[in-house]
Order: C-alpha cells, then structure tokens, then sequence
C-alpha cells in the first residue's frame, strides 16, 4: 500500500478492506490505511478531479461501506474523523432545510462557534450544503487541523440549536447531544493532528 500516490483508493482496495469484516482488527487496519491515503496521499490543492473524487467518496461508494470501514474507530483518529465528516455532510445534503434551521437556531449561544463554522449569514439551505461540502474538500486541500475545528464548531452549533427547537423531545435531546459528542470528538482529532500524532 506504501506506493501509492492517489488520495483516494480505487474501488478494488476498498473492497477488499470489506473482506477484512470478519476480523474486526483487521477491519480496523484496513480503515486506518484507507484513512491514510486518502488525507496524507492528497497535499495538492491544485488537482481539483482529486478534491471532487474525495468529496463524492460516500456519493459513490455508499456510507454502508465507509461505515465498515471507519464508524467504530475512536473519534480522536484519522478514520473517526472521517467518518465523523462525512456522516455530518450526508445528513446536510439530505436535509438541507433542517440543517439550516438548526444551525440558525444555534448560533446565537455559540458565537465563537459561528464565527469558526464560516456559514455565510443568514444561514440558508444552500449556505449549510456548500459548508459540509468545502469541509470535507479541506481534508485535501486545506490545514487538517482547521478543517476539523471548522467541522466540530458546525457540528455544536446544530447541536446546541437541535436541542433549542426541540427542548421537550427526548428524542431531539439525545440527538443534539450526540452532535456535541461528535464535535467533541472533531476537536480532539484536530488537536492530535497539530501534535502530529493523528492517525
């Protein structure tokens, strides 16, 4: 796997990492190594067919898989990071309108946050969809590091604005606390990649 160049693996080694699901230490292996050369393999911001091919990774190959291969790995990792990325941008993209409403409802008890998530005010639709998309191109093209905290800082303010709206659902409390985990989780993954131990 050392010879590759491409960030993004050809769909034959992610599906033999599939084949790895019977040992579950395996499976996480092959996951650390997807997760490798998918952010370490791409320092070109300039290939934009790379950056695209990055960004539609779960389009194309589906969250079932990239769940496989990433959804038990500890949240401070490079593949619990990822997951964690792609999962939030899915949901944007498939619930657009929500993610706005939520993400409006928000910010205004997470200003700092507001400011480091970077939506374009007021937070429409289309606002929240470019977001996710430009966080996930950051694994390639931008500091990892900062692109994380942009995800994490998004991931609380619709957290903190998903429990706003819906603070007599226990369902939407549950939820809205799993966001804050998951930006938890995306802080703690920043902060091991400025320490350079994120793997």
């Amino acid at each position: 796997m050392a010879e590759f160049k491409k960030p993004l693996v050809a769909a034959p080694e992610l599906f033999a990492a599939r084949q790895a699901d019977q040992d579950p230490v395996a499976r996480a292996e092959a996951g650390a190594r997807v997760a490798h050369l998918l952010v370490r393999g791409a320092r070109d911001a300039s290939d934009q067919a790379t950056t695209e091919r990055v960004l539609a990774l779960a389009d194309e190959h589906g969250l079932d898989l990239l769940a496989e291969l990433w959804a038990d790995a500890p949240g401070d990792s490079l593949a619990g990071a990822l997951w964690r990325l792609y999962v939030l941008r899915t949901w944007v993209r498939r619930d657009a309108v929500q993610a706005a409403r939520e993400f409006d409802a928000g910010k205004a008890h997470a200003p700092v946050d507001e400011v480091v998530a970077g939506v374009v005010d007021p937070p429409g639709p289309q606002e929240v969809v470019a977001l996710a998309d430009a966080v996930v191109r950051g694994v390639v093209t931008n500091d990892l590091a900062d692109t994380l905290d942009r995800a994490a800082a998004f991931a609380r303010i619709v957290g903190v604005g998903r429990a706003a709206l819906g603070e007599d659902d226990h369902g939407q409390a549950i939820s809205a606390s799993r966001l804050v985990d998951t930006a938890a989780a995306l802080e703690s993954a920043a902060r091991n990649e400025r320490r350079g131990n994120l793997v």
